[in-house]
């Protein structure tokens, strides 16, 4: 740790990935200082599909961040793909997504949040957390709040005593970049038997393709036999990058809050990656503690990410139903294919154009063309 470390600060952050430069962003918007913390060197990259849905991209965009064109590949909506069965609506609007490198985003937030003030503390390790702040080692720089931003795993969750809540149900996924011209203006959604696949455009060269399953030792090149239509799509492409892994599913937590302490982004919970959610969500929850800390009142918070998180937990759990139901998947392409506008209302309510109450409205639509198509 070479960097000069003040005796205190208003906000420290712990974990320097984008949900915790969103919430040192946030934070310094409305003034507050700031310092985040990281063990890694930047750019710091993970396992995602790299695709920013327009709520998601609306949500950056608050922090200030404007991804520009030449780091990002735009897309028009959503295709699920299923053996011969395809469906596809776009987004509503004029909106569109953007599929943007990890390390690429990670470039543009670490800058903006070192442009608006934010002291960046790279490959610096925190070792506690305590009534007196946090803990470098053998120093200790006193903060007035505490963000926990340091993942799926988190330890400040669990110094703080948060981790109570339902035990979630894991998946794993992978993620590699192939060089092949995009096929498609849409992210797609390749259902198998026992896996998904997921192909967005990041550039007008490279696809990135992740796989998702609950099965641990279901890797790209074995998950892709069984999605004959994407691997047909990659025959002869090159692999740019390695092969990287994570865990996905659903975690919802008691409390994300406690004393003068406060988790976002995977350190407070989690939506499946098949929503493409997850850092949309941390971007908006960034806005919302740090409009709390403002107020002084982390309780707002804590309703705030409750709020934040319904709609993407409830479409990762709809969607998640066809999961090792292949029965079920064509029932329901068949539906999509015979109705194209059902689909397009999932869109929207997927996007938040639609309120959450309209889930159960649509599902028995849903339900009523499953059993009728």
């Amino acid at each position: 740790m070479s960097q000069s470390v003040p005796d205190a600060t208003d906000v420290f952050v712990i974990g320097g990935g984008p949900a915790g430069l969103a919430a040192a962003i946030a934070a310094r918007q409305r003034g507050f200082r700031v310092l985040v913390a990281d063990g890694a060197q930047p750019p710091i990259d993970k396992a995602c599909g790299e695709g920013l849905l327009p709520d998601g991209r609306a949500a950056l965009e608050r922090l200030g961040i404007h991804v520009p064109r030449t780091d990002a590949h735009p897309f028009r909506g959503i295709r699920f793909v299923s053996a011969a069965l395809s469906a596809d609506a776009r987004f509503p609007g004029d909106s569109c997504g953007l599929a943007v490198r990890r390390t690429s985003l990670h470039r543009l937030m670490t800058e903006r949040a070192a442009l608006l003030g934010a002291g960046l503390l790279w490959r610096t390790a925190v070792t506690g957390i305590s009534p007196q702040g946090v803990h470098l080692g053998d120093r200790v720089v006193h903060a007035r709040w505490i963000v926990g931003a340091d993942g799926s795993k988190s330890r400040v969750r669990r110094w703080a005593g948060l981790d109570r809540g339902p035990r979630p149900r894991l998946r794993y996924a992978f993620r590699r970049h192939y060089r092949v011209a995009p096929w498609s203006d849409h992210m797609e959604v390749y259902w198998g038997d026992h896996c998904q696949g997921y192909a967005t455009a990041v550039s007008r060269e490279q696809v990135c393709v992740a796989l998702a399953s609950h099965d641990s030792s279901l890797r790209l090149e074995e998950g892709l036999r069984a999605l004959p239509s994407l691997a047909e799509r990659l025959r002869g492409a090159e692999a740019v990058s390695s092969e990287r892994g994570s865990l996905t599913g659903n975690r919802k937590l008691t409390h994300v809050w406690r004393g003068n302490v406060a988790l976002i982004g995977d350190a407070s919970g989690t939506v499946d990656a098949i929503t493409g959610e997850g850092l949309g969500l941390a971007f908006s929850q960034a806005v919302a503690l740090a409009e709390s800390m403002e107020s002084g009142d982390l309780e707002r918070y804590q309703a705030a990410h409750r709020k934040l998180a319904l709609r993407p937990l409830c479409m990762a759990r709809l969607m998640l139903t066809l999961d090792r139901r292949p029965w079920l998947q064509r029932r329901t392409l068949q539906v999509f294919e015979k109705r194209p506008e059902i689909f397009r209302r999932f869109l929207e309510l997927h996007v938040g154009v639609l309120p959450p109450l309209h889930v159960v409205r649509d599902g028995l639509t849903l339900g009523w063309g499953l059993l009728t198509a």
